[in-house]
């Protein structure tokens, strides 16, 4: 496959966990110490990690920096991370903490203008457009809210400003192992052929990532079916080398 596969590390309170449709009440805890689950998948031979804070996303602000920091003290995995990026000094904490991307969602629906700054200050290649889809519209503040804007009126406002990748994720099929929204996808590559755009949020098991792959398509994010073992770590391992 040529496709990659980036795992995902979910926190609250400092812990690794999952929601099921993003709901924070729906929480299954996995790991207490995200630190030895990245060490876990460097062995295997991940390149990329998928943080996402969920304290930060409710509270307006990174909350897990010192799990961030730990991790790329402890790694040398190329790590994305998203939660809470809602202003500049936000923004700098987390690549300051080790991240080698920033995920932003919020903010580009709220303030697109600091948005638009951010991608030529940084570079497309260091923030990454964070896109969680709820029936049909783009939902915001730890998915806890929904905005007036599609998915395609999000991304095509940012292409002038060289926007090159997005992260896209169905809230519907979040934590509920029950295959990714390929018709949704499917549209999104058709029509912006030059972003990498990273599928987010249903994966089951490997035949999903191989459709993906097939597909045309550059990355996934993978999260419950790795803790579930509907992907195991060995089954991962041989992926990799393949790649």
């Amino acid at each position: 496959m040529n496709i990659e596969i980036i795992p995902a590390i979910d926190i609250i309170g400092g812990e690794c966990v999952r929601l099921t449709q993003g709901d924070y009440s729906q929480k299954t805890s996995y790991f207490k110490d995200p630190i030895e689950v990245a060490k876990r998948y460097e062995a295997i031979g991940v390149k990329r990690l998928h943080v996402v804070d969920l304290d930060g996303a409710k509270a307006s602000y990174p909350a897990n920096t010192k799990v961030l920091e730990g991790i790329c003290k402890a790694t040398s995995l190329d790590v994305q991370y998203g939660g809470g990026i809602k202003n500049e000094d936000a923004l700098k904490e987390v690549f300051e903490s080790g991240a080698k991307r920033a995920i932003c969602g919020s903010i580009v629906v709220r303030k697109p203008e600091k948005f638009e700054e951010w991608l030529m200050q940084f570079g497309a290649g260091k923030i990454i457009l964070g896109a969680d889809v709820k029936e049909g519209k783009v939902a915001i503040n730890g998915w806890e809210e929904s905005s007036s804007l599609t998915v395609e009126e999000l991304i095509s406002r940012f292409l002038p400003y060289k926007l090159s990748q997005v992260i896209c994720t169905d809230i519907s099929k979040d934590g509920m192992l029950q295959g990714p929204s390929f018709d949704l996808y499917s549209s999104l590559y058709e029509k912006y052929q030059n972003l990498n755009i990273t599928v987010s949020g249903g994966i089951r098991d490997l035949n999903d990532v191989r459709k993906l792959d097939e597909l045309g398509f550059r990355s996934v994010v993978i999260g419950k079916a790795i803790y579930e073992n509907r992907i195991t770590l060995k089954e991962l391992e041989k992926c990799l080398l393949n790649e």
